[in-house]
């Protein structure tokens, strides 16, 4: 089963939250979800350095978007955060294992991959804070 990491998690959290305000502490952010401190100061520090967030020191410090909500996508904190997507190692950078020749479910993963991919890539943070329709949930749901 695809899954997130805890860190690629904490990181679109912590973006969704920072999506409705001006900025926000790293305490401030984890005692609203229960996210340990330490492991959100890295995720945050992270995103820092990758561009999708701005740190501000002192008493009045924090975080805050580097861009607008709208034009930030689910795809690039993951990113930020854990690097490529890979569903299956055949996708790596090396790209080939000894099963590659007579493997029958290559192309079909790689569709796969690139469907997750489009699909992440097309979630905004600020798309992420509004609760989705019942009708919507449900095309979300029954299209797994």
């Amino acid at each position: 089963m695809l899954r997130l990491t805890k860190k690629a998690d904490y990181g679109l959290i912590a973006a969704t939250h920072l999506a409705g305000r001006r900025s926000a502490s790293a305490k401030e952010i984890a005692h609203c979800y229960g996210i340990p401190l330490p492991l959100l100061a890295k995720v945050l520090q992270k995103l820092a350095r990758q561009g999708l967030l701005e740190s501000t020191h002192g008493t009045n410090g924090g975080y805050k978007l580097a861009r607008d909500p709208r034009s930030i996508t689910a795809l690039e904190v993951i990113r930020a955060i854990d690097g490529p997507n890979i569903l299956t190692s055949c996708f790596t950078p090396a790209g080939d294992c000894y099963h590659t020749g007579r493997c029958s479910v290559r192309e079909p993963l790689r569709k796969i991959q690139h469907g997750i991919l489009q699909l992440l890539d097309g979630i905004t943070i600020s798309g992420m804070q509004e609760e989705p329709e019942p009708t919507e949930r449900f095309q979300v749901l029954s299209a797994r």
